[in-house]
């Protein structure tokens, strides 16, 4: 780049109302009327001549100042525990697209699940300007959303809940039950659950969905086939290698999502174990990767993109009846190649 064309850009760069206004013979405040896209488009001779003036000159609205004039940045925060995570990753996509509809832009901050990282991020974020919170970190019996709360630091949760917050979530009870049932109308009556972590309602509701399967089907949930788990496949493939070293094995295994039915797979695979003859599992979230492996995973398809769009909503809404705080978005299940007629 020359100097003559690093002066034009710089020059450029700062066009103002004012030189648009001069430009073409007209008021600061009518360019500024002219220009702003929240107003409905004027097709009159001086609009599409401002326009012109203003397209030719290089002006670029300074959106960071007419935010500020109102009180806001546009901006939202949003925090999840990892992007390593795939189902986070999903999520905050989806989020950034339904923020990116509604004109706003999201900042992500991650905490690897840890409760005092959330403090961290959510400081950090609010000293950056976000106008509030999406949090997809929400844990059983923290005060950290009280807390904001108390700030009037406007936020939304998601996936998660605590029972009171603002809550964008699936329907995690209704999905539970549909991986049990299917599993159950498959013929299968000793299926384990692996529970992931219990500070997450997320796999709460889908564990007390197992149990309402169970239950409805006069089928007993014997205790040494319920397996704390995290999320992770590394616990997965534990979880699994303890159901079968139980004497009497189960000829199903709902994890409570994907990456541990992941962990369960290679354990079995590592076992010589037959899948579906011998084991069937099921899955949850439906992540990308679960329908390309060798054998493709049976799961609970989550609409990641109806979540988002319900946080958005009521982040960005002014009052909200209490019969609506938790909105909570029904999932899919997905039968695929992991699951069959049981042989007992």
């Amino acid at each position: 780049m020359n100097f003559d064309d690093h002066s034009h850009q710089v020059a450029r760069a700062r066009v103002t109302l004012h030189d648009v206004a001069r430009e073409a013979g007209v008021s600061k405040s009518t360019v500024s009327r002219m220009l702003d896209e929240r107003l409905p488009k004027s097709d009159s001779a001086t609009a599409q001549r401002v326009r012109e003036i203003a397209l030719r000159l290089g002006y670029m609205r300074d959106v960071s100042a007419a935010a500020l004039r109102r009180g806001s940045t546009g901006m939202i925060g949003v925090i999840v525990p990892r992007l390593t995570d795939t189902v986070m990753a999903m999520l905050y996509e989806a989020l950034a697209k339904a923020a990116a509809r509604a004109g706003q832009f999201t900042i992500v901050a991650t905490t690897d699940d840890e409760p005092d990282a959330d403090r961290r991020a959510a400081e950090a974020l609010l000293r950056r300007g976000v106008d509030g919170l999406i949090l997809a970190t929400a844990r059983e019996g923290s005060d950290f959303t009280y807390d904001l709360a108390a700030r009037g630091v406007r936020y939304v949760l998601a996936l998660r809940h605590n029972g009171s917050s603002l809550a964008a979530v699936g329907d995690d009870q209704l999905g539970g039950y549909l991986a049990t049932r299917h599993l159950i109308d498959l013929g299968h009556r000793d299926i384990a659950v692996l529970t992931g972590p219990g500070y997450a309602t997320s796999a709460r509701g889908r564990v007390a969905g197992y149990r309402q399967a169970m239950q409805q089907a006069g089928l007993s949930v014997r205790a040494d086939l319920v397996v704390p788990s995290t999320f992770s496949i590394e616990s997965g493939a534990e979880a699994a290698a303890h159901l079968l070293a139980l004497p009497q094995r189960p000829t199903a295994i709902f994890a409570i999502n994907d990456n541990t039915a992941i962990g369960v797979l290679s354990t079995l695979v590592q076992f010589g174990m037959a899948v579906p003859g011998e084991m069937s599992v099921v899955g949850y979230n439906d992540i990308p990767i679960v329908r390309r492996l060798p054998t493709p995973l049976t799961t609970v398809r989550v609409p990641f993109d109806q979540i988002a769009a319900a946080a958005l909503e009521l982040f960005m809404a002014e009052d909200v009846p209490d019969v609506d705080r938790v909105r909570a978005v029904a999932p899919t299940l997905i039968p695929r190649a992991t699951t069959a007629r049981s042989r007992e």
